[in-house]
C-alpha cells in the first residue's frame, strides 16, 4: 500500500464528463489499496473569469478581496469531484483550505504556505476516504482566505506530499510528460522520460506550462517524487504506476538510472513578460534601489535587468521585466515613486516574450550562448535583453518571433525527434 497524492489541473476538470473521467482514475487508484489525496484546480477559463470580474470592478483592486473571489472556483470542482466520487461508490469529501487548515502568510494572492495541518486528514485517509482537496488557496494566522498565485495547485499538490509523506505526487496535465518545448509549436519535439529538479525549475520560471515554478522548488526542497503524465487516456490504460510519464528527480537518481544525458534539456517560451524602461535616470548609488524596492515591497517579482550605457550628464536608462499581470500595479508604484525616483520617462511595452534554452550540460560546456545568439541573428531575430544562470540562457525578443525563435533554436541543439 502506498500513499499517492494526484493533481489534476483545470483542463482535467472542465465539465462534468472530464471531472467524470478524473473521478474514474481516482477510483483505480484507491482500489489499489493506497491512501490518496486529491488536489484540483479551477475548471479551465474559470480563474481568468473570476480575475476578469475583479478588473472590472477596480484596476487596483484590494488582492486580500481578490483572494476571496478567485478561490471559489478550486472550492467548486473539490466538491463535484467528491461528489462524483461518491456516485461511484468511493467514501470521498472535499477538504477546503481553511478546514485542514492550509497555514500561509499573508502575502495575498501570492501566498506562501507555512505549514499543514494533517492529523485529521490522515486519519481519514487511513480509514479509506478519498480526499479532495482544492488547490491554490490557504488560511492566514488572522483567517482570511488567500491563493497561491497563478498555478498554485501545483504547489499546494506537493506542500499535501510533503506533510503527508507521500510515496509519489502525480500531476495530471493535457499532456503526457515533459517535452524538449512545447509540441504545440514544434511537431518534432520529444518527451522527456526524466528530468532533473534543476532543470525543471529553470524550465518552469521561464515560461514551461507543465509545473508552477514553486511547487518544483519546494519538491526539490522537501525530496518529493514527482511524475508528470497525462489524464487524458483511454480507459484501458495502465494505472499510474505504469504509465511512462516523465519523472521530476535528482541529478544521482538520474545518473543512476543511466538515462543519456543531453547538452540542453529543453527550449521554453513565455509570452506572460512585460517590459518597462525608465529613461534618464540619476546615475548614482542608490538610484537603483530606489526603483525596485518598493516593488519589492509590493510582492512584484523582476526579472531581467539592464542598466543602459550612462548619459554624458549623469544619467542613464534602466530597463527589466516583470510578469504582463503586475504591470499596472508596477507603474502605478513607479509613477508614485517619480520624484524619489528622478526619472524622466516610464515607457511600458507588453508585446516581448522570453525565449530560454535550459540544460544542466552548460555546466561542461562551452558555446551555448554563442550558439543561441548566432542562431537568432541568421534569421533576422533582434535580442533586446538577455539574462543567464548556470543551467539556462535567456533572452527578450518581439513577441510576434516567438514561434520562429523557439523552431530555431530547438533545431539549433539537436533537439528535433528523428
Amino acid at each position: 500500500m502506498a500513499r499517492i497524492v494526484m493533481k489534476f489541473g483545470g483542463t482535467s476538470m472542465a465539465g462534468t464528463e472530464r471531472i467524470r473521467r478524473v473521478a474514474q482514475l481516482v477510483k483505480r487508484q484507491a482500489e489499489r489499496g493506497d491512501e490518496v489525496a486529491v488536489v484540483v484546480s479551477a475548471m479551465a477559463g474559470d480563474t481568468d473569469r473570476l480575475v476578469n470580474f475583479c478588473r472590472e470592478a477596480n484596476a487596483l483592486y484590494d488582492p486580500a478581496e481578490y483572494d476571496v473571489v478567485v478561490a471559489a472556483g478550486e472550492q467548486i470542482t473539490s466538491g463535484l469531484l467528491a461528489i462524483t466520487l461518491q456516485a461511484l461508490g468511493c467514501n470521498a469529501r472535499s477538504w477546503l483550505g481553511w478546514q485542514m487548515p492550509i497555514h500561509t502568510d499573508d502575502a495575498h494572492a501570492k501566498a506562501r504556505i507555512g505549514s499543514i495541518d494533517t492529523d485529521e486528514l490522515l486519519a481519514s485517509m487511513a480509514s479509506g476516504s478519498i480526499a479532495v482537496i482544492p488547490g491554490f488557496q490557504g488560511l492566514t494566522d488572522d483567517n482570511r482566505v488567500t491563493t497561491l498565485g497563478r498555478g498554485g495547485s501545483d504547489t499546494s499538490a506537493v506542500a499535501v506530499a510533503a506533510a503527508i509523506k507521500a510515496d509519489r505526487c502525480d500531476i495530471y496535465t493535457d499532456v503526457d510528460g515533459v517535452y524538449t518545448t512545447d509540441p504545440r509549436i514544434v511537431a518534432r519535439a520529444r518527451k522527456l522520460k526524466a528530468v532533473t529538479y534543476e532543470e525543471m525549475l529553470e524550465l518552469a520560471s521561464v515560461g514551461s506550462k507543465v509545473l508552477q515554478t514553486r511547487s518544483v522548488g519546494l519538491a526539490m526542497k522537501e525530496g518529493v517524487r514527482v511524475q508528470v503524465l497525462s489524464s487524458f487516456i483511454d480507459e484501458n490504460a495502465p494505472d499510474a504506476d505504469s504509465i511512462p510519464g516523465t519523472m521530476i528527480v535528482t541529478d544521482e537518481e538520474l545518473e543512476n538510472a543511466q538515462v543519456e544525458r543531453q547538452l540542453i534539456t529543453g527550449i521554453a517560451a513565455d509570452k506572460n513578460e512585460a517590459k518597462i524602461t525608465l529613461t534618464r535616470v540619476p546615475d548614482r548609488p542608490g538610484a537603483v534601489a530606489h526603483i525596485f524596492a518598493p516593488l519589492a515591497d509590493a510582492n512584484i517579482n523582476v526579472d531581467m535587468i539592464i542598466q543602459n550605457v550612462g548619459r554624458d550628464k549623469g544619467e542613464t536608462d534602466v530597463t527589466f521585466t516583470c510578469p504582463q499581470a503586475d504591470l499596472a500595479r508596477c507603474t502605478d508604484i513607479l509613477e508614485n515613486q517619480r520624484d524619489a525616483i528622478g526619472y524622466n520617462r516610464l515607457i511600458p511595452d507588453t508585446k516581448v516574450a522570453k525565449i530560454s534554452v535550459v540544460g544542466v550540460g552548460m555546466k561542461s560546456h562551452a558555446g551555448v550562448a554563442s550558439t543561441m545568439f548566432s542562431s537568432l541573428a541568421d534569421r533576422k531575430i533582434n535580442i533586446q535583453a538577455i539574462s543567464t544562470s548556470e543551467i539556462k540562457v535567456s533572452v527578450l525578443i518581439d513577441e510576434d518571433e516567438t514561434e520562429l525563435a523557439v523552431r530555431v533554436l530547438h533545431t539549433a541543439y539537436g533537439l528535433d525527434a528523428e
